[in-house]
């Protein structure tokens, strides 16, 4: 397999491509106009695409309902947190507690209490963010449970030896601290410390403490809600969570990105540092496999197949609908071959689409029927085997009599289309048009591939009035981010022609 990690640190926002044997297999997108200090500094709300996954904070308890055995926690967003029992476990001290019986909310906490929370699911539609008060920081090999002692390991090891192993090497590791350590804390094995020894894992720990210690630090002084601890921006956080064995290179448009990649991959993960490269063209970064085309067509409905047949996928507010045509494909040898086909390739290409999409929740898929068991235990193979790879917890129903399979998928955020359009109001709710941010974003990156193809022209930007507005009122932002892509000289011109998509980006003499 080869696989390469594409980094498009843009003026708006980073994108993330991986690519394996030339096509593209995930996709991350967050974008950065909102923060105070450029593409790399990191934001606490989670707004305009940013996530709020992995950050700790002290949040104070709102509200505590029996009834549905939660809590919520004001965490200085617009909603307040949700804070399931379970998820609160380890702030109870009941005698005989044990992980197979959840305590009851009110043993955990109560209203008005200061607590330390992490957000597990960011902020979906009208829900708050998702919280958990087990908190923990990830680091390369190690993931450090300061509320949990003891060794654990990733579900990802699998080698019984590796993880008898592992095991002995950790419990090694708390039984030979000499107080650098989170005293009292835990630890989980992640499957990049397949091969790793006793030093690595340590060293490792005594980075995860380095993290630590501020948080507990800052915990004494802060007033809730406060923000005590933010996950790795997107460049660095790329590095730690996809970079393995298996990548041949990875690939940065922007300087001071990749400076930050291989300062982090130097001090954490020194074998990484020569896979990085600065890509300077020609052309754009994303242009060397045609990918903005293909993640412009993940907001749209329609997905082609091979053979002449397409899948479907619909979002819906109870769950995501993907329906499975053959189209105008037919095989000579009867219709059972024929759905058999189709499916099979349906099958292989919807774990691709969930995961580029960011589908969660329920997912339910219409194959076309099959009479043949056997067949029809292919393509629960295939589709099984289409998501293998995918680390969001998912779970497969068998097929129904009716053709049908369910998909639940862990749910982390909003999917990518609700990401980048908005309910169209002309068409009365039946479609969606692009929002006025991705819109702008698109823009943006056609002004910086304007400004690589004419260098130090100044260029000339006719948009719909809405779209310039946006751009104007993000000025502090957009100006210095498009001046580090190479577009020092932009003017916006409102055009009351143009449709909200429409823009036409030209130099100037």
């Amino acid at each position: 397999m080869h696989k390469e990690i594409l980094i498009n640190a843009g003026a708006g926002e980073i994108r993330v491509a991986l690519v394996e044997d030339g096509k593209l297999c995930e996709l991350f997108l967050e974008r950065t106009i909102g923060l105070d200090d450029g593409p790399l500094k990191k934001r606490a709300d989670g707004r305009h695409g940013h996530s709020l996954i992995g950050n700790i904070i002290l949040g104070r308890v709102q509200r505590v309902l029996p009834g549905m055995q939660a809590a919520f926690v004001d965490v200085g967003l617009d909603r307040a947190g949700f804070l399931g029992a379970r998820e609160a476990r380890c702030l109870a001290d009941l005698p005989g507690f044990d992980d197979e019986r959840a305590p009851k909310i009110s043993d955990c906490v109560h209203e008005g209490e200061e607590i330390l929370v992490q957000v597990v699911k960011d902020p979906i539609g009208e829900k708050g963010a998702r919280l958990s008060a087990n908190v923990t920081i990830p680091g390369r090999l190690l993931v450090l449970v300061p509320n949990q002692p003891g060794i654990a390991l990733s579900r990802r090891i699998e080698d019984e030896e590796e993880r008898a192993r592992l095991i002995a090497l950790g419990e090694n590791m708390l039984g030979q601290d000499n107080g650098a350590l989170v005293p009292g804390a835990g630890y989980i094995l992640r499957s990049a410390a397949i091969g790793a020894n006793l030093a690595d894992l340590k060293e490792d720990a005594e980075r995860l403490a380095e993290a630590w210690r501020p948080v507990m630090t800052r915990r004494q002084s802060a007033a809730a809600p406060a923000t005590l601890y933010h996950d790795l921006d997107p460049v660095e956080r790329t590095m730690r969570d996809e970079v393995d064995a298996s990548t041949t290179r990875v690939l940065i448009d922007d300087r001071a990105a990749c400076e930050a990649a291989r300062a982090y991959c130097s001090r954490t993960m020194p074998e990484a540092v020569d896979k990085i490269e600065f890509f300077a063209g020609p052309g754009m970064l994303f242009d060397l496999y045609d990918l903005e085309d293909e993640v412009e067509r993940l907001t749209h409905p329609r997905v082609p197949l091979p053979s002449g047949g397409w899948i479907t996928i619909e979002g819906t507010e109870a769950l995501t609908a993907i329906d499975v045509n053959s189209g105008s494909f037919t095989a000579s040898t009867g219709l059972e071959e024929t759905s058999l086909a189709v499916n099979l390739e349906a099958a292989h290409e919807i774990g691709r689409q969930l995961c580029l999409r960011g589908i969660g929740g329920l997912i339910v898929i219409d194959f076309i029927h099959l009479n043949d068991a056997d067949n029809i235990q292919r393509v629960l193979d295939v589709l099984v085997a289409s998501l293998a790879k995918d680390r969001t917890p998912t779970q497969i129903s068998k097929m129904s009599e009716f053709g049908l399979v369910e998909i639940t998928r862990k749910r982390l955020r909003d999917p990518l289309f609700k990401l980048m359009t908005e309910g169209c109001r002309p068409c009365r709710g039946h479609g969606r048009t692009r929002t006025v941010a991705s819109v702008s974003y698109e823009l943006l990156r056609r002004i910086e591939r304007a400004a690589s193809a004419a260098p130090g022209k100044p260029i000339l930007v006719r948009a719909a009035p809405e779209i310039v507005r946006w751009l104007e009122a993000h000025g502090e932002e957009v100006r210095p981010g498009l001046a580090r892509r190479g577009a020092a000289r932009v003017q916006f011109e409102a055009r009351n022609e143009f449709t909200r998509e429409g823009f036409d980006v030209g130099t100037l003499p």
